[in-house]
């Protein structure tokens, strides 16, 4: 897919973040990468075929009255592992909104396990409403 959809497909998923949650983005950029870089990866501890975004920042929850005059935070999204695990376009999108929605709670200041259980909630509540079992991430 060309950098500029796969693009596009990152701003729609932003705007389907909930007005109330979308307002409160401050201070942040939202940038896609073919693939993580070594020095991102390896500070995590993982492969970056593996990677398909990540938030660097400091959490809205963890601002206080000293939060100012600093770089963005960042949400980075990693075009290619999310290629290699989602074939199809219609699956590219939705995993590009999972990830982004994903790292957005990050920034929020909830864990990995915290969204795990809400994204585990939400394809449950999918699932039950549709009938059909939801795709496993």
């Amino acid at each position: 897919m060309e950098v500029e959809r796969f693009s596009a497909l990152v701003d729609e998923a932003v705007a389907s973040i909930p007005e109330d949650f979308r307002s409160r983005l401050d201070n942040i950029l939202i940038e896609v990468q073919p693939i993580a870089a070594p020095e991102v990866y390896r500070g995590l501890s993982k492969n970056p075929w593996g990677l398909l975004g990540v938030y660097q920042g400091v959490p809205y929850a963890r601002r206080g009255p000293w939060y100012g005059n600093v770089l963005p935070d960042r949400i980075l999204i990693f075009q290619k592992p999310i290629e290699l695990q989602a074939r199809t376009a219609a699956e590219i999108r939705k995993l590009v909104r999972q990830v982004v929605i994903h790292e957005v709670g990050h920034y929020f200041g909830l864990t990995d396990e915290e969204l795990r259980r809400l994204e585990a909630e939400a394809d449950e509540a999918e699932a039950a409403g549709s009938g059909k079992s939801p795709s496993p991430l």
